[in-house]
């Protein structure tokens, strides 16, 4: 695994623009909604992780984290070169998004 140096984020530009209007978004909702739609970012953050390191596993620290957990295995996945579809993901979980 090839690692990034740490002033160059892997991440391209349209995907860093995904993540950031999740995280807007997420920021938005009411606890309900965002416990409502939880179980779908898991999966994603679940299913990135898994590409970047199959046997790794991501703690469930809850809602209030786990935008910042999407955030940290989309960057690793960029920075291992394991994110073909990733932005295309990203873009539909944001649209998913209540």
């Amino acid at each position: 695994m090839t690692e990034a140096p740490s002033s160059a984020d892997p991440v391209p530009a349209p995907a860093r623009s995904e993540l950031e209007r999740i995280r807007r978004r997420w920021s938005q909702l009411p606890l309900p909604a965002a416990q409502a739609a939880a179980p779908a970012v898991r999966a994603l953050v679940e299913r990135v992780a898994a590409a970047t390191e199959p046997a790794a596993t991501v703690p469930d620290l809850g809602p209030a984290a786990l935008v910042d957990q999407l955030c940290v295995v989309v960057w690793d996945a960029y920075a291992a070169g394991a994110a073909p579809g990733l932005e295309e993901e990203l873009t539909g979980l944001r649209r998913a998004l209540p």
